[in-house]
């Protein structure tokens, strides 16, 4: 698949998580992060979603307001990437962010290392208040859940929804409906 050239800003980056559940069993596959960006792909200019690999964030050490250029691929299934376009090529930091951080929330910087979401657990999240509070925040995650009802026939239905990544005390956050959509942060 051809690879279509971008840039922008970063407006924020968080975990990459692909949650899977079988009647009582839950499993996540930590991915890498997802970069949101303001800026142009190809033709197109607004934000998007960009996958990328846990040894590039640890080579580059990504934060809000770095400027970057690069080229990636769209993902070949949408329900399966919690991002647009993933297999960056070419990645270049054309300009760092600001040193200094606003007051939290949302937690800006450089995010943890993915063992950090891991050990921190995962909340659902009501996906309004993931929109409205989180979307900046490294501890946010929107994660595809695929949901196997029979075990003989995987893949039978996928939903698409905001999951948290870690922990934290945060009045803002609310965890909405029992059986809404998922989505990041806090515990408490």
């Amino acid at each position: 698949m051809p690879t279509i050239p971008w840039q922008g800003i970063v407006l924020a980056i968080q975990p990459r998580i692909r949650l899977t559940r079988s009647f009582d069993e839950r499993t996540h596959t930590y991915l890498g992060y997802a970069l949101r960006l303001d800026g142009t792909i190809g033709e197109r200019r607004g934000e998007f979603l960009l996958g990328i690999g846990t040894g590039t964030q640890a080579k580059h050490r990504f934060r809000a307001g770095d400027v970057l250029q690069g080229q990636s691929q769209p993902v070949a299934d949408p329900r399966s990437e919690p991002v647009d376009y993933y297999k960056t090529v070419r990645l270049e930091l054309l300009g760092r962010g600001p040193e200094t951080i606003p007051p939290p929330p949302p937690w800006l910087g450089v995010p943890p290392e993915l063992p950090v979401y891991r050990e921190r657990g995962h909340r659902r999240l009501d996906a309004q208040t993931y929109d409205s509070k989180c979307r900046a925040c490294l501890w946010g995650c929107r994660m595809p859940v695929d949901v196997i009802v029979d075990p003989w026939k995987p893949r039978d239905d996928v939903r698409y929804g905001s999951r948290p990544s870690a922990t934290g005390r945060n009045p803002a956050r609310s965890t909405g409906p029992g059986r809404g959509a998922r989505c990041p942060d806090a515990r408490g």
